[in-house]
């Protein structure tokens, strides 16, 4: 079996409590560790490292665990500038750009959806992005969510079928007939192509009502569940996804005392997209109240051409720490292991033993550099188990 050994680390964040500094991030100074078999087998000091068949001498530099993007719309054809430029005028967000998406993704051939998803993936590698989840949701037929859930899984383990984005155009004046394709064929054609199941529960969307039928639908088929919420008003979908004990509710911009206690009390984890709120000039989620309140927070791009298109984890996390107070540590934590929760995987966004060796070794001294030089890429070598 070969083993590699990371050396002369000179931090080391683990995100495993029982290592180290023994706190959420697991942290230890002038550290190494071990990968075998593309999992961690070893960590400790860099003075008691054992011999291994390849080593990596990291230079004193930072190393973390590899980003864990719980929540990207990866698979899509054209662009929105124009919106972009708009908003940044004040025209207000309000989602319906999307169908200008649909039509361009729906004339879109299948290699251009390859190639330009497998553009912004790289994008997002180079980053430190190790783990990603990739959602359909931009044809809104049968045929064409199957396409894009298929060309989503060249990518990623974690694709998710999001059939219930909005209604398309066709569908417009026949509401009902949509929710019947959706949880009828479309949905009995896409379900062995995905992991998940998600619903745009919001305001101009799909109501809880509806988003409940096109998720216990899913559930039935062995889908696990995500739901996009009270992104543009506050609504009852956090306490659906609590109901229906979604692994995750995202965005969750306009919340309620309640809500909060709902999901401190609950295993689902509030992924926050400040990139959205950023790009739209929105809102951003209160992440100290969720913080405070211990419910699990993720930290994902929301990749899209729409209202996020961003392809840096390291400016997510800055955003997260300037305009959203959380401190560095969460922030980073919340970009890799509760991203990994927000999956529920325990194989990644942390270098406990028997994690994947998906680390990053940063450019940097200290991990609190990624969000202390925002705009910088500051990983200089990115690690996957799988590569």
């Amino acid at each position: 079996m070969s083993a590699t050994l990371v050396r002369r680390v000179g931090e080391l964040t683990t995100n495993d409590p029982t290592l180290g500094d023994e706190t959420a991030m697991g942290r230890l100074c002038d550290a190494a560790f071990v990968v075998e078999e593309g999992r961690v087998v070893w960590v400790g000091s860099d003075a008691d490292a054992p011999d291994a068949d390849t080593v990596i001498d990291a230079e004193h530099a930072a190393v973390i665990p590899g980003f864990v993007d719980s929540h990207t719309h990866l698979v899509f054809a054209g662009e929105r500038s124009d919106e972009f430029e708009a908003r940044m005028q004040g025209l207000h967000y309000d989602g319906g750009g999307i169908t200008r998406t649909v039509s361009a993704t729906r004339a879109a051939s299948e290699s251009d959806l390859v190639s330009g998803t497998a553009r912004r993936v790289q994008q997002l590698h180079d980053g430190g992005v190790t783990t990603l989840e990739i959602k359909s949701g931009y044809e809104l037929t049968t045929d064409g969510e199957v396409r894009q859930l298929q060309v989503a899984a060249h990518f990623s383990n974690d694709v998710t079928w999001l059939g219930a984005h909005v209604v398309p155009d066709e569908f417009r004046h026949d509401r009902h007939a949509y929710l019947e394709l959706v949880t009828g064929p479309m949905l009995d054609a896409c379900a062995h192509h995905a992991q998940w199941a998600d619903v745009f529960c919001d305001r101009g969307a799909f109501s809880v009502d509806e988003a409940r039928h096109v998720l216990t639908r899913a559930k039935s088929l062995g889908l696990g569940l995500r739901l996009h919420a009270n992104q543009l008003a506050h609504g009852e979908a956090i306490a659906l996804a609590v109901e229906l004990d979604a692994a995750s509710v995202d965005h969750v911009t306009y919340v309620e005392d309640q809500d909060i206690d709902l999901l401190a009390a609950a295993s689902t984890v509030a992924t926050l997209l400040p990139g959205a709120e950023f790009s739209t000039r929105s809102p951003y989620s209160p992440a100290r109240r969720f913080l405070d309140a211990g419910v699990t927070v993720a930290l994902a791009t929301d990749c899209n051409p729409g209202s996020s298109y961003v392809t840096s984890m390291s400016f997510v996390i800055a955003l997260a720490v300037r305009d959203m107070m959380m401190s560095p540590d969460e922030a980073l934590w919340s970009a890799t292991k509760g991203g990994a929760q927000a999956l529920r995987r325990d194989d990644v966004g942390h270098l406990g033993f028997g994690a994947r060796g998906d680390f990053v070794i940063l450019d940097a001294p200290r991990a609190a550099h990624v969000a202390y030089r925002p705009g910088s890429n500051l990983a200089a070598r990115v690690e996957r188990a799988d590569r």
